[in-house]
């Protein structure tokens, strides 16, 4: 693991752990990377619970009851699903904070208006807040799922307080 997901997974545990939180993560396209990220980081049992690795949309309905309505209206990789992947993984889990990821890796699965590269993410928190993202990312298979880990652990490290947002996500309802 490199020194940047280190850095994030120990100051993301220093957080939740001050704040007697848990996290869990749903993941797609990175494949369980975060949830390896964070147990790899020595303590983690304390405020890590777990992880899904919902790969299919049938597993991220079963898994995390993302509504067949919602993949049919937006497709597996958008707002709308990852933030239903979030609140999923919240409420099937013990966790207090849950991030999701869903997106195009590569080297195919592009379709129109979502070209390889693009991830979308979303975060829930217990006390209701919820925010989502699309982010276009460049390079390889492995650069799109490390650079989706990195993203998406820096901004639950903001919305847990340790660092300032990023003005260019959005906050939802």
């Amino acid at each position: 693991m490199d020194a940047e997901l280190e850095r994030l997974s120990a100051e993301i545990g220093a957080a939740l752990q001050a704040a007697g939180g848990i996290l869990a993560t749903a993941e797609s396209c990175t494949g369980g990377w975060v949830a390896e990220i964070v147990t790899a980081t020595a303590g983690s049992s304390a405020w890590f619970d777990c992880g899904f690795v919902t790969y299919s949309n049938a597993a991220k309905q079963r898994m995390l009851g993302v509504a067949e309505a919602t993949l049919n209206a937006h497709g597996a990789v958008s707002e709308p699903v990852a933030l239903e992947m979030a609140r999923g993984a919240l409420a099937h889990s013990d966790a207090t904070a849950a991030l999701s990821i869903t997106g195009i890796a590569g080297p195919g699965g592009a379709v129109p208006g979502k070209p390889v590269g693009t991830v979308c993410f979303g975060w829930a928190l217990a006390d209701g807040r919820t925010r989502t993202e699309t982010r276009h990312f460049d390079g390889d298979r492995e650069a799109v799922r490390r650079q989706s880990s990195c993203h998406t652990l820096a901004v639950l490290l903001a919305l847990l307080g340790a660092t300032p947002q990023d003005p260019v996500a959005r906050t939802v309802p």
